[in-house]
């Protein structure tokens, strides 16, 4: 991929998902505002380190793992873990308080592959790089997190 065709594939996908990436990170810096300047500065590094892009994942995969390192660095950390992502609350919890507080109980990582492939709309092989993991790793991750919604709705049903 030449470096031409680099920045236009990432100011491409800035137009197209900058959305996706403010609603995932508002939840880790606390605020839309400090969300949007996160997201424009990941966008930023990503076009400074276009080096930095291997080819060997997707670029909207290596991009989310830029903007989880500079909205953690935005906290005060300069480690991304996923253990140590602030939480993660992707969902108007006035809409839905059932299934806010349901996705609000997920271990984090389980909490982030659901945002990544449901809104973020990331494949395995995405999410995975974005997290860290093996692919293999991410349809456990996903089913165990939809075993532990599934639940928790239904004993809130039960108990409504």
């Amino acid at each position: 991929m030449n470096m031409g065709g680099l920045e236009s594939d990432l100011e491409d996908l800035y137009r197209r998902r900058q959305d996706a990436f403010q609603v995932m990170l508002a939840s880790v810096t606390g605020s839309v505002e400090s969300a949007r300047d996160v997201v424009q500065e990941a966008f930023a590094q990503a076009l400074r380190d276009q080096n930095g892009f291997r080819g060997d994942g997707s670029l909207e995969a290596w991009v989310w793992r830029i903007a989880f390192r500079v909205a953690v660095r935005s906290k005060g950390s300069h480690e991304l873990a996923v253990d140590e992502v602030p939480e993660v609350a992707f969902l108007d919890e006035s809409r839905d308080p059932m299934l806010a507080a349901a996705v609000r109980e997920l271990p984090r990582q389980r909490r982030m592959a659901i945002f990544l492939r449901y809104f973020a709309d990331l494949s395995y092989a995405e999410i995975g790089e974005v997290l860290g993991i093996a692919e293999g790793t991410v349809s456990p991750t996903l089913s165990k997190a939809h075993r532990q919604l599934s639940a928790a709705l239904t004993s809130n049903e039960v108990m409504a």
